[in-house]
């Protein structure tokens, strides 16, 4: 049976360590919030980037970068060919343009790899075929779609929260857990009345509450900066965000049960989070990646955490509709705690 009244304590101890922790605070509240700021404005609603060439100095090269520049697509300098090559090189420009004899033609000098040299080369190639007298055959017009959930932030947002609950339960349940081995704390907390159960159950309440924090404070930074829509209930979005925060505590104290050394406790975390860094669509959608790598992706704790959130937030998707990766995550939690609570050390 638990007791209350000392695992209450327990919980109070925990919170006054973490308030008495500046960086703790920083990386867990800030930082989020200026990564979201910088990337959100970064990405924001704005005019088309222009497409910048350099026009090699030759007969009838002014009147080329006049054309393009008047497009207002193509911001286009006239250099040597030697101020061109280097202007490539060092980024100023993605293309350069080379006036060739005879019927009047262009040569395009770009680097293929290079998505804006691509986009540069279609781009001052419609307008120099434009400024010659072609026409489209075919009529097109642009249907702009933009809206709440569709955005950039609205991607990025969840993300941030997925990967703030992963790291904050990782380190903050194992990194503190392995602290508490090397100095012999737990050692002599072991020696008090106090039940092993309640202590760990102190360190798991301790992060649903930094859990609600750091979700409220990210859902409502976007809310207010970027106008986010929240399209599920609250009280849906922030069960996912407990669920993904028992998830990754579980994991932390699994990396930790067995802890001797703290160098080893980060090791293992940073091989166990760094996949999940890259592959679980954090700051890009996972779906990019080659689709035999697609189960083994969706497999991933962080992976189901990301979608759920995303799901809710922009989707407004029920329950029901998130049976699967909640289970994939829910899994995983139930595993860890379970192989954690058998293998852990007190000492």
């Amino acid at each position: 049976m638990i007791n209350w009244k000392a695992l209450g304590q327990l919980i109070y101890v925990r919170m006054r360590e973490y308030s008495r922790e500046p960086e703790v605070l920083f990386w867990a509240f800030i930082f989020p919030l200026l990564l979201s700021s910088g990337l959100g404005i970064a990405f924001r609603d704005r005019a088309p980037d222009k497409a910048y060439a350099a026009v090699i100095r030759s007969d009838g090269a002014p009147a080329v970068v006049a054309a393009l520049r008047a497009s207002g697509f193509v911001q286009a300098e006239l250099l040597d060919e030697t101020e061109a090559r280097r202007a490539l090189r060092r980024g100023k420009v993605s293309l350069i343009l080379r006036l060739t004899g005879g019927a009047g033609g262009y040569e395009y000098q770009f680097d293929p790899l290079r998505p804006d040299g691509k986009l540069a080369r279609t781009m001052v190639d419609q307008v120099l075929q434009q400024a010659a007298g072609r026409t489209d055959k075919v009529p097109t017009r642009d249907a702009i779609f933009s809206e709440p959930g569709a955005r950039y932030i609205d991607f990025l947002i969840p993300g941030l929260i997925g990967m703030n609950l992963m790291s904050g339960g990782m380190w903050g349940v194992g990194f503190t857990i392995a602290e508490m081995k090397v100095k012999k704390l737990l050692k002599r907390l072991i020696a008090t009345p106090m039940r092993p159960t309640d202590f760990l159950l102190s360190i798991m309440a301790s992060r649903l509450i930094f859990m609600f924090i750091e979700v409220g404070t990210l859902l409502i930074f976007g809310a207010l900066a970027f106008g986010m829509k929240i399209r599920a209930p609250l009280l849906e979005v922030l069960a996912i965000g407990g669920l993904g925060a028992l998830t990754f505590g579980s994991m932390g104290l699994l990396v930790a049960a067995r802890a001797e050394r703290i160098e080893s406790v980060m090791g293992r975390m940073n091989v166990i989070m760094m996949p999940m860094f890259v592959f679980s669509g954090v700051f890009f959608s996972a779906e990019r990646f080659p689709a035999a790598t697609q189960p083994l992706i969706k497999a991933l704790p962080l992976t189901a955490l990301n979608d759920s959130l995303r799901a809710a937030i922009n989707e407004g998707t029920p329950w029901a509709g998130l049976a699967v990766p909640l289970l994939i995550l829910a899994g995983w939690g139930i595993i860890s705690f379970a192989v954690a609570v058998k293998r852990f050390r007190w000492v």
